[in-house]
């Protein structure tokens, strides 16, 4: 028998460029960078001060106070992303359906501000003064927990956790569900909320972050010859997926149907990416392979597109031996610039940038692109947005680890 036909019927989403999906699309579209100057911190110390910050947040009124009080940034995110998902959708969970909706939604961490507060309470206060509400503050599966408490979804409940490559990862195992069989409906995508001290130090150990501070809304470049590293961000995307049929019977409106995905392992490095770029090859593979499709039919790819000088370069080789002379032809941007790099919640909202894509059949830029870098020699959609035909569209993520997922999205067309 044939696995069922899954597709995306809401989106919602958190970044530093909006706080709704509908925000943020605009953002990537006109090119409005959310990247600017450190202020969840005293950044003095660190030679490089901007990231990507969710700013001016208000968690929903519908969350419950006394819910709220616990959970950490990152959930909080979470929490508006799955209402507005909700909302868009029109999946309304209730007793007869509820254990029939499944939620898929990883984070690679969290809570590190009440890690922090509590080692202080511990130290100064000893520990009867501890919260015991700590622990569930910081587990990686908070943002599930939660969004099962809040919303009553009582099906299948999985929180993924691929460091960056989270995002997708998640939304093809919540199709994978539905396809099973397990639900009808599932909750997908990814929170993360990381900008704190330690981890920025972190990264300005690596030299990882794109470093021109007197300009942070131009910093990050991918594909230029000149770029330099990321701006770290936070956020968090929804999906709402459902069956097929399910969601016809319901008259739900249908983005698109999410026609097959891929993981796979560098198994080469904690940190470094492999720079032959098999392992991120044969997540792609994977994700064709179930879509039942060839590489040359990928109108439009959301690329990791970093903006380090590995990333960019190995992406487009990846790209180039997987499509052949088809890769002239496929449009490639990264959001980065204007979202800043999510981390776990970036594979999720740059599939959303994919749907929309799919949507308005327009192809985001890629924007801060000025020097063309000989090794990085496809169409970026510089600086522009542009009008084009996509059909299909795909997401592709690498994360620490040597983590690495696709996903792909098809126009739905219907039985």
């Amino acid at each position: 028998m044939n696995a069922p036909r899954v597709v995306v019927t809401g989106v919602g989403a958190v970044t530093p460029a909006g706080n709704t999906a509908v925000e943020t699309w605009e953002s990537m579209l006109a090119g409005r960078s959310g990247v600017g100057p450190i202020t969840l911190f005293d950044a003095e110390p660190f030679p490089v001060r901007i990231q990507a910050e969710v700013r001016e947040f208000a968690i929903d009124a519908r969350v419950d106070a006394k819910q709220r009080r616990h959970m950490n940034r990152g959930v909080r995110f979470a929490m508006n992303a799955v209402l507005e998902a909700l909302d868009d959708s029109g999946l309304a969970i209730t007793d007869e359906n509820a254990e029939a909706v499944g939620v898929v939604f990883g984070a690679g961490g969290g809570g590190f501000e009440e890690i922090s507060r509590g080692e202080r309470m511990l130290a100064e206060r000893g520990p009867r003064r501890v919260s015991p509400f700590l622990v569930a503050n910081f587990i990686v599966d908070a943002a599930s927990g939660h969004v099962s408490i809040h919303t009553g979804a009582r099906g299948p409940n999985v929180a993924v956790v691929s460091a960056c490559a989270t995002g997708a990862a998640a939304i093809g195992a919540g199709a994978h569900a539905i396809q099973r069989g397990e639900a009808d409906a599932v909750i997908a995508g990814s929170c993360e909320s990381v900008l704190v001290p330690v981890f920025h130090a972190t990264w300005c150990s690596m030299r990882a972050l794109a470093s021109d501070n007197e300009h942070p809304e131009r910093a990050v470049k991918p594909f230029d010859l000149n770029r330099d590293g990321f701006a770290a961000g936070e956020g968090a995307g929804a999906l709402i997926l459902e069956r097929e049929d399910a969601a016809r019977a319901r008259g739900a409106r249908i983005y698109c149907e999410v026609l097959g995905s891929g993981t796979s392992n560098d198994a080469y490095d904690m940190i470094a990416l492999d720079e032959t770029g098999r392992g991120l090859r044969r997540s792609i593979a994977g994700a064709l392979r179930e879509a039942g499709i060839k590489a040359s039919e990928v109108d439009y790819i959301n690329p990791h597109g970093s903006g380090t000088r590995m990333n960019d370069r190995v992406e487009t080789l990846v790209v180039k031996e997987m499509m052949g002379p088809a890769a002239r032809a496929v449009s490639m941007s990264s959001v980065k610039p204007v979202t800043g790099h999510c981390m776990a919640a970036a594979g999720s909202i740059e599939a959303i940038a994919c749907i929309l894509a799919i949507r308005d059949q327009t192809a985001p830029p890629t924007i801060n692109y000025e020097t063309p870098d000989p090794e990085c020699d496809l169409d970026y959609v510089p600086n522009e947005a542009r009008r084009r035909r996509v059909r299909t569209a795909m997401s592709t993520s690498v994360g620490l680890g040597g983590h690495n997922a696709a996903v792909i999205f098809r126009e739905f067309d219907g039985p």
